[in-house]
């Protein structure tokens, strides 16, 4: 049975990393690559490079090349497993775009639609689509790319090093060789800055939960009226807890209850009804277990 279920893990995983890898190759296809701006990482450094031999060698080759000696060493160095998933989504991520190249599908271009201000669109749409593809891939298995496998290889030698200045140092150099490589106009870095900006929006949003909710806690003396009410209108469960406020040393009750987004402000409605009664509310990324949605 064991077994069984690690041979279900793996055939799970290779599946994982190829629809990842068959998005993100989408976004760059259709979106990024006939727009004249770059991701930022190694596949930016791929994307360039790209541009700068007149996009006589297909682009997919120029992202192996950067990218596969990279998840070669973590295979070898950091962690086996996680460099041929790695390997695998890469490989797909790559030809993927020919792909639908051979298919017949035509990318979206300004040069075609004729209007310089949809390369805007061009690169929402590239930060919107890779950096689902990645979210699969983080979520999965912790890592999406060539920046990553140099960060974790990096810290294997350097173990005290923060390696969130390596990505930032990576992004940071693509953005600045854009400017250069891409005739010295602002637009092409722009594009970069906003692609990496909602790229990395989206990933945190996916990341962060599925199942995002709000906790309230609120110190009450009428905790079963208070409770009622919110259990009967918000239909969700309340946890009542006993505490002694340290100003006045008068026992009170702290009604503790996780409600969605879009209750909130009827929350806010509830606790108004009962003065003197004190509430605060933070952010849950996640909620598990028997949480209505």
């Amino acid at each position: 049975m064991a077994k069984q279920k690690t041979v279900a893990n793996y055939i799970l995983d290779c599946l994982i990393a190829v629809v990842a890898g068959l998005i993100v190759s989408v976004a760059y296809y259709f979106f990024q690559n006939s727009n004249g701006f770059a991701p930022g990482g190694v596949g930016g450094l791929a994307t360039i490079t790209y541009h700068l031999v007149d996009y006589k060698i297909e682009w997919a080759y120029l992202m192996l090349a950067f990218n596969l000696p990279i998840f070669v060493l973590v295979t070898i160095f950091v962690d086996k497993k996680l460099g041929l998933f790695l390997i695998l989504y890469m490989l797909v991520q790559s030809f993927g775009t020919m792909l639908w190249q051979a298919v017949g599908f035509k990318p979206y271009c300004k040069a075609i639609n004729g209007d310089d201000f949809e390369v805007v669109f061009a690169c929402i749409a590239t930060g919107v689509i890779s950096g689902f593809g990645f979210s699969i891939m983080l979520r999965r298995f912790g890592a999406s790319g060539g920046t990553y496998a140099i960060s974790a290889l990096i810290k294997r030698a350097n173990p005290a090093l923060n390696i969130a200045y390596v990505s930032f140092l990576m992004d940071s150099s693509v953005v600045a060789i854009a400017f250069f490589v891409y005739g010295m106009q602002i637009t092409p870095v722009i594009c970069t800055l906003i692609n990496l900006f909602i790229a990395n929006i989206v990933v945190d949003n996916f990341l962060s939960g599925m199942k995002i909710g709000f906790k309230f806690e609120i110190i009450t003396d009428k905790p079963d009226e208070l409770s009622n009410e919110l259990i009967e209108k918000l239909h969700h469960g309340v946890t009542e807890v006993r505490v002694e406020g340290m100003y006045s040393h008068t026992e009170k009750f702290m009604v503790v209850c996780i409600i969605r987004k879009k209750q909130i402000g009827e929350m806010m409605k509830i606790i108004k009804k009962y003065p003197g009664t004190f509430a605060n509310y933070s952010k849950v990324n996640e909620v598990f277990g028997r949480f209505k949605r």
